[in-house]
């Protein structure tokens, strides 16, 4: 492959909304171009390298073939040619625009050119409108009649583009040439449909939520991110979820474990009619023996607030402080010789019912004749 320039003109250009510049432009010709013999031939492999100018044809299957018009779509407008090929590691440093797209006009390949750089635009609008392509192309060196019958010592074959350059001078002619005659901005499909690659049918395909064209590699990865992101959340969800109710159920059995224990000492801890009547017993003892002390009982007082009462009555000061089982000994010591006035709780006393009907008898006769008794002196 050799490395070429080649020459036109812009045609009219307009300006967009946004401050670019579109324009189509005749990007090449069918015929000869004049190249130095040192730039097809420098090995001098040819025997052209010192030839000065040399003719080399471009014919109609070269400039119109499908493949080489579809290789300058998409690369980068440059403001004139750079000392290097462009591509992604120097784009952003050579870039004015892009190619938008090819078509044919006649016997010349036209592009579709959208300049977005505020001085390039500025320099098209100042003058500077020819066009120079920057291409790759494969020489076949031979003898070849070009239009007219003009000799030429090679003719380009499978080009393949890399950018295209706004020039001062260009080589194509003043046929390639910006005019303010004709202003086609806008791609005929028609037209380009030979050239210009149709566009590859979409494929809808849902993931997820969203949907997105099959044939887009990059749609296709955000979309599929996404879903991931959105599975992650609802599996760390569910996840969360079984540790909550693995922790309710843990503290279910736990709470049942102490309802079952409580329920149990409640149980052993009710008191039996015996252990009741016990309880009542002693309570009363200790109320009996107390009040033999000359301690006065209350309906609000416990067994150890009663037997504290009678060792504070007794002992003084020197009570102050003691535990219960202390109060209990002392109280016990006080209480040594004093028999309780209340009878033991047992089983119930039987009676002579014949002397208790008598005896009733008796107190209501005496009842009836009280009157008696109570009459003044004077009156008897």
């Amino acid at each position: 492959m050799v490395q070429f320039a080649d020459h036109l003109t812009l045609d009219a250009p307009t300006r967009t909304r946004d401050g670019y510049m579109a324009v189509r432009a005749k990007a090449a010709r069918v015929g000869t171009y004049q190249y130095l013999g040192s730039e097809i031939d420098p090995e001098n492999k040819h025997g052209l390298r010192d030839a000065g100018l040399v003719n080399v044809l471009r014919d109609e299957a070269a400039v119109f073939d499908a493949k080489s018009a579809h290789s300058f779509i998409g690369k980068p407008i440059t403001d004139n040619h750079p000392s290097v090929a462009v591509n992604a590691a120097n784009w952003r440093d050579h870039a004015r625009g892009v190619v938008m797209g090819a078509m044919r006009d006649k016997d010349h390949l036209a592009f579709d050119l959208m300049l977005t750089d505020a001085a390039t635009i500025d320099a098209v609008e100042k003058g500077k409108r020819e066009l120079s392509n920057g291409y790759e192309a494969e020489l076949q060196f031979g003898d070849f009649d070009g239009p007219g019958g003009v000799k030429c010592v090679a003719k380009q074959v499978a080009i393949k583009g890399n950018h295209v350059a706004i020039v001062d001078k260009g080589r194509a002619g003043p046929s390639c040439a910006i005019t303010d005659s004709v202003a086609v901005c806008d791609a005929n499909p028609a037209a380009l449909a030979d050239l210009t690659p149709r566009e590859t049918p979409t494929m809808k395909i849902k993931i997820g939520d969203a949907e997105v064209d099959a044939t887009n590699g990059e749609a296709v990865r955000i979309a599929v991110d996404g879903l991931n992101t959105k599975l992650t959340a609802l599996d760390k969800r569910a996840t969360d979820a079984e540790t909550q109710v693995a922790t309710l159920t843990t503290d279910k059995a736990t709470l049942d474990a102490k309802v079952t224990t409580l329920e149990k000492q409640v149980a052993d801890a009710k008191l039996t009619p015996a252990q009741l009547r016990d309880a009542a017993k002693a309570y009363a003892q200790v109320c009996d023996k107390a009040q033999a002390l000359g301690i006065t009982v209350t309906d609000d007082m416990d067994e150890p607030a009663i037997m504290q009462a009678a060792v504070a009555a007794k002992i003084g000061d020197a009570a102050k402080g003691w535990n219960d089982t202390q109060i209990a000994a002392s109280f016990a010591t006080l209480t040594a010789d004093i028999k309780p006035a209340v009878k033991p709780i047992g089983a119930p006393q039987m009676q002579d019912a014949t002397g208790a009907e008598a005896k009733a008898l008796n107190d209501s006769i005496s009842n009836l004749n009280a009157w008696r008794d109570q009459r003044p002196a004077a009156a008897a």
